[in-house]
């Protein structure tokens, strides 16, 4: 049952930052991920601002110079269906269409697919980990076949987005609005590690709202995709993913971005792998160092080692793609 809270519904974006400025406030806009962490006492609010009826918040437009400007209550389904997208950003495209299953995409904001909590079960469950403010992550000793490879130190959570990791590959930026005014920061930036802050996933401070995703225009002869591998082809969040951004020049690499999900706390882009490929073609010996190059460095827990040969298999498999296509 969902615990008694106010529900507030401002009718400006000035008015949904003064109302978040309430110490309980919660934001609500898709509401897909919020409602059940308040059904579940994952978290407390005794103020839900909801601000689906901002729509200036929604939309999809193109802006000077070949990039876009996606309002952050634009939903999943929106953005996977845009021609727009589909055409300058497939990667995000295909990325927004991998997510949970339909009718949750048809609800569920980019904005908020951005934000959602972590979907680990001792972070959902009655336990009081460090993302609560305690002091175990159960998951080091516990359950944890589906947990981070990279990044986690006192938390172990892997992010849950699956439109986090075709962003950063995009090299977009968050335009946020909040009391001290509006900022944009790279969405690289966004995310935070545990070793900085165990108890938060972005940046975001009280009162403040994310208003649009910035994408900058995009090489020409750029190509994208983004591959996700998970236990059902619904309703299911990756075990292992690629976000992939290559340009290609009589066969040579020219730039390449690779971000992996859910390996790490944050979208994990593996530079060493970009560095492998980039000035050579997309031959399997540079594919093959690309792949090896990913996973140095990898602290598989005791039980998801297989998420190695999972990442290895998926990079190897995308970039094959790229060079049969090239």
């Amino acid at each position: 049952m969902l615990p008694n809270f106010t529900y507030v519904r401002p009718t400006s974006l000035a008015d949904a930052v003064r109302q978040l400025n309430f110490p309980g406030a919660s934001i609500h806009a898709g509401g897909s991920d919020l409602l059940g962490c308040l059904r579940d006492r994952v978290f407390e609010a005794t103020r839900l601002v909801s601000i689906s009826g901002l729509d200036a918040l929604r939309g999809i437009a193109p802006t000077e110079g070949g990039g876009l400007r996606i309002g952050a209550l634009t939903t999943l389904s929106e953005v996977a269906s845009s021609k727009l997208v589909g055409e300058q950003s497939a990667v995000l495209a295909q990325a927004a269409g991998a997510a949970a299953s339909p009718q949750l995409r048809n609800q569920g904001t980019l904005g908020g697919n951005l934000c959602q909590r972590p979907r680990c079960w001792y972070f959902r469950g009655d336990f009081h980990c460090t993302r609560k403010g305690g002091d175990t992550c159960y998951a080091m000793g516990g359950e944890n076949q589906y947990h981070c490879i990279f990044g986690g130190g006192a938390c172990l959570i892997v992010h849950p987005s699956d439109t986090a990791p075709a962003l950063v590959a995009l090299d977009a930026r968050v335009q946020i609005m909040g009391p001290g005014g509006s900022r944009t920061i790279p969405i690289a930036s966004f995310f935070v590690l545990p070793e900085k802050d165990v108890t938060r996933e972005n940046v975001l401070e009280r009162g403040e709202i994310i208003t649009d995703i910035l994408i900058p225009p995009q090489p020409p002869n750029q190509r994208s995709l983004y591959r996700k591998v998970r236990g059902r082809l619904s309703w299911d969040f990756a075990l292992a993913s690629l976000a992939l951004t290559i340009s290609l020049k009589a066969g040579v690499v020219e730039r390449a971005r690779l971000v992996l999900g859910g390996a790490a706390p944050v979208p994990w882009r593996v530079e060493a792998a970009e560095k492998a490929i980039v000035g050579r073609k997309l031959e399997p010996k540079a594919i093959a160092a690309a792949a090896e190059a990913a996973l140095k460095g990898a602290q598989p827990l005791e039980q998801n080692g297989y998420k190695v040969l999972l990442f290895k298999g998926v990079i190897t498999e995308s970039l094959t793609l790229m060079a049969k296509a090239s």
